[in-house]
């Protein structure tokens, strides 16, 4: 029979078993000191593999389409009813007036609505410079709404049957106007989707311009193709255009005009985020809210024919009355019309204002003071023509020469005088 161990060599087992057991998890505890970076590196890792993917979704996998087929798919486009949310972002390298830029476009424009803050006309000018939010709606030719999004203020122009309403709420002013056939109520020209953008855009291709179809894209979360256009000639402002056309309808959700120079776009406007269902039909309604001031603009927009302004309480409360300018339009910068020099995208119009001496200038007039701001906003030149002051943006460039002429169009400097040299 074996012999019995003796307590000082169980004693000496026990303390061997623990110090590997104690090893043990000392090796334990190192070892998880690596994995577990490792396993955050490698969730990290599986993230930024993500990464692409989710890019990748965003350009979603469509069938093959030419750029004409995708032109005519534009033109085809037969949309009545949407409605959404737009993003615009205008930067025409204006100087900055401190909001006084906004203020000359909407009051350079203004007095066809009788001076009230509610005139489409100018309120709608304001879009030309800054960022705005829209809301879009229609159901129809005959039913359509665009709100302009301000802090604390919103401004909407609804087009519903024969009326058109222009609604300030900051200013609680009311613009109201009608026309004569049911679907033919006045238009307002000023672009705020990127279908407005698009289609004036498209009617400058022709053989000065290339058009491609550059991939896909998704906006508003649809699926589109990006159709990219680009002059051909040299001298232009111009750098490129990308529409992102909705593959489904044809309706182009995103219009990105980038100039020449490089930079940031001169014009970006896109849904962030759009529905092509029947809007309701309240979204169209509007009553002059109570104590609003109401301009009444001449029917049809035709122009010479007085409005009237009540100051009412209500859609149909009457109030006191005066006489106002009616809502006319310019029929042109002067009376000899103006002239179109060159092609395509180097086109420049010729305007002969028949005012001699160029910028506003002398302080019998009180012009010194108007005439020296101008001033310090362009650059002189001269040539052949005689001199004159070239004011510039990201995309238009104007010359206006001290014998009454105005030069303008998407050209650089150059260009402008070398028409003027010519003519």
């Amino acid at each position: 029979m074996a012999p019995y161990e003796s307590d000082d060599s169980t004693g000496a087992a026990q303390a061997d078993d623990e110090l590997r057991a104690e090893m043990r998890a000392e090796r334990r505890r190192k070892a998880a000191r690596y994995v577990v970076p490792l396993a955050v590196v490698g969730v990290a890792a599986a993230t930024i593999g993500l990464v692409p993917a989710l890019a990748d979704s965003g350009d979603p996998d469509l069938p093959k389409i030419t750029a004409q087929e995708l032109i005519d798919k534009i033109a085809k486009s037969d949309v009545q009813q949407l409605s959404g949310t737009v993003k615009i972002s205008t930067d025409l390298g204006l100087p900055d007036l401190g909001g006084l830029e906004s203020s000359l476009l909407s009051g350079a424009t203004q007095g066809s609505g009788g001076g009230s803050s509610a005139d489409p006309t100018g309120k709608l000018t304001e879009l030309a410079s800054g960022t705005h939010t829209l809301r879009v709606a229609a159901d129809g030719p005959e039913k359509q709404k665009v709100s302009v999004l301000e802090s604390g203020a919103e401004y909407s122009l609804i087009h519903n049957g024969t009326d058109v309403w222009g609604y300030d709420s900051k200013s609680n002013e009311v613009y109201h106007s009608t026309a004569a056939d049911s679907g033919k109520a006045e238009q307002h020209e000023v672009p705020a989707t990127p279908k407005d953008f698009a289609d004036e855009f498209l009617k400058s291709v022709d053989d000065t311009t290339s058009v491609t179809v550059d991939g896909t894209a998704q906006v508003a979360g649809r699926d589109a193709y990006r159709l990219v256009i680009k002059p051909k000639q040299s001298g232009t402002t111009v750098g490129a255009i990308s529409i992102a056309v909705d593959a489904r309808t044809g309706t182009p959700l995103k219009f990105t005009l980038t100039p020449s120079s490089g930079g940031a776009a001169v014009v970006d406007v896109g849904y962030t985020q759009v529905s092509f269902a029947k809007p309701a039909a309240a979204t169209f309604d509007f009553t002059p809210p109570k104590g609003a001031k109401v301009t009444e603009g001449d029917k049809a927009g035709r122009p010479g024919k007085p409005g009237k302004v009540r100051e009412g309480s209500g859609a149909d409360q009457g109030g006191k009355v005066s006489e106002t300018p009616g809502h006319g339009f310019a029929k042109g910068l002067d009376k000899s019309g103006s002239k179109v020099l060159g092609k395509g995208w180097n086109s420049i119009a010729v305007l002969d204002t028949g005012s001699k001496g160029g910028l506003p200038t002398g302080s019998a007039s009180g012009g010194g003071d108007l005439g020296g701001f101008l001033g310090s906003l362009g650059n002189p030149v001269s040539g052949k023509f005689g001199k004159g002051t070239v004011f510039s943006t990201r995309l238009i460039n104007a010359l206006i020469t001290d014998d009454g002429k105005v030069y303008v169009g998407a050209v650089d400097k150059a260009a402008l005088v070398k028409a003027a040299n010519a003519g």
